[in-house]
């Protein structure tokens, strides 16, 4: 049966048919707003197919399942396991998890497949799943584009030998696998934020275990979300976390998105330290140990992989890619990079540090390492060492899902044709656009404004960074928002400078 884009919500057909809006499936995951753009028997049929798209490219009919913890999420997770039965493949259901430990799942079951039912750090009200077959990377747009014409055309077919089974104890293997022997040497107090999320249910523990004291912070698991939504890219958590610092004397605070996938970094003066520069803290201190490694960092990040000198003192090489857990896991491991960093708080350790798949609590357990391996430092000195730049947070204004591809297509070529003509922003010359996701623009001192479109929510996405001030930030997020604004369809920014 196709499913249909709406269905009245109770009533009869609702129940029974299939109901699914089509701009739920991305670039990388799946995500809708239930139970108004997808129904339960609408997540049956995305079941449906994805077993059929295993069963086409040949893949071992086999996939692990979890879920996050929102009250909704359970009844989701089964129905989608209704339909993977269908399509006749053997589910494992590991519970309720975190997405690392969906991903960890894989390796440790030995399985092909992965299906995690989250919304991520969205708010409450939406649901989704990331899911993926060749281990660690999860679907792409290829692969999300062929998932997506097998269900909203109906090509789901049913096949004999569905089988469930219940797997406990893979949360206990994934923190043993995390904390290994390792036992700080060092005394570390750390804010553990978790926004009463999934979360909430590893982390405390897992800091225990490193032994490192932990200051709680909104660690009950409570599904209403009763603080903020956990998020650690929003300044509203992080500017909590940077509360709990102050309030504590903790040495720093590490906050974990709704799926345990992302972490953010509150240092010991209760200063926030976007992602990426966190990453560079993490880079610089990788680059002696493995020197001549590879780092690749989303095209958010900041052009400190690039020029900072302690990293090219290790002959460390950078890759800017494009932004998405999928495309970041996908290059990483494509390139043989020891690790990528997302400026959302995504960091994909690979090598000898980890398994490629994006993971919060393994980032954790590294920041506890680097700190313990500089026992006379604090994450304010790692700070204040790297080179000063001025960053903006991630600015999303509103564009409907509907219209932002082509929105954002006329506003790169808009930008391009400025460049062309030698037009200026923030009073510099532009010395390159780059256009693997967007526009980057890049000025002639390495400041730079990105415009990108969301692949998970109705916005565009912007971020600024000036290597001079504040005032020159300004100036580069004031020329590119002009540039936006010559499209009508843009709305409201979330937050901004």
């Amino acid at each position: 049966m196709k499913p249909i884009n709406t269905v009245t919500q109770n009533t009869w057909e609702f129940l029974r048919d299939p109901m699914i809006t089509p701009t739920g499936f991305r670039e990388y995951d799946a995500r809708w707003q239930f139970p108004d753009q997808i129904n339960l028997p609408g997540i049956t049929a995305l079941g449906l197919g994805l077993g059929t798209q295993m069963r086409r490219r040949g893949i071992d009919p086999v996939i692990a399942v979890g879920n996050d913890y929102r009250d909704y999420s359970l009844s989701i997770k089964n129905a989608l396991i209704v339909g993977l039965m269908q399509a006749g493949i053997h589910v494992k259901d590991i519970g309720p998890a975190l997405s690392p430990m969906a991903y960890f799942s894989q390796f440790h079951l030995d399985v092909p497949a992965v299906a995690m039912v989250t919304a991520s750090h969205n708010p409450n009200g939406w649901t989704g799943v990331k899911m993926g077959f060749n281990r660690p990377c999860t679907h792409g747009p290829e692969e999300m584009g062929e998932l997506r014409d097998i269900v909203l055309n109906g090509e789901g077919k049913a096949h004999s030998g569905g089988f469930y089974e219940f797997v406990d104890g893979v949360r206990d293997a994934y923190l043993d696998d995390l904390v290994g022997d390792f036992k700080m040497t060092r005394k570390l107090k750390v804010v553990c934020a978790t926004g009463n999320g999934t979360a909430a249910a590893f982390a405390p523990t897992l800091f225990e275990r490193l032994g490192v004291e932990v200051v709680p912070s909104h660690n009950t698991l409570d599904y209403t979300f009763p603080h903020y939504n956990p998020n650690p890219e929003a300044m509203e958590m992080l500017h909590d976390m940077s509360d709990s610092v102050k309030a504590s004397g903790a040495d720093f605070a590490l906050g974990f998105d709704g799926d345990g996938d992302r972490c953010g970094v509150v240092d010991d003066e209760g200063e926030e330290i976007f992602a990426d520069k966190v990453g560079v803290i993490m880079a610089r201190d990788w680059a002696k140990l493995y020197p001549g490694s590879t780092f690749v960092a989303d095209v958010k990040s900041t052009g400190l992989f690039a020029s900072d000198p302690e990293l090219q003192k290790h002959k460390i090489k950078a890759d800017y890619w494009k932004t998405g857990h999928s495309h970041m896991k996908r290059r990483v491991k494509e390139i043989g990079a020891l690790a990528g960093f997302e400026k959302s708080g995504h960091y994909f350790l690979a090598g000898e540090i980890g398994r490629g798949y994006d993971c919060g609590m393994r980032v954790a357990v590294e920041i506890c390492k680097l700190m313990d391996r500089n026992p006379d430092m604090k994450m304010s000195d790692l700070r204040k060492a790297l080179p000063k730049t001025y960053s903006s947070p991630t600015m999303s204004p509103y564009c409907a899902d509907t219209e932002k591809y082509d929105v954002l297509d006329r506003i790169v070529s808009k930008l391009e044709d400025h460049a062309s003509k030698g037009g200026l922003i923030a009073g510099r010359s532009i010395k390159e656009v780059v256009t693997v996701n967007g526009a980057r623009v890049i000025l002639d001192n390495g400041g730079w404004g990105l415009v990108r479109a969301s692949s998970n929510t109705p916005n565009l996405v912007v971020v600024c960074e000036s290597p001079e001030s504040d005032a020159e930030l300004r100036s580069i997020f004031e020329d590119i928002d002009g540039v936006i604004r010559t499209e009508p369809q843009v709305g409201e920014y979330d937050q901004t400078l």
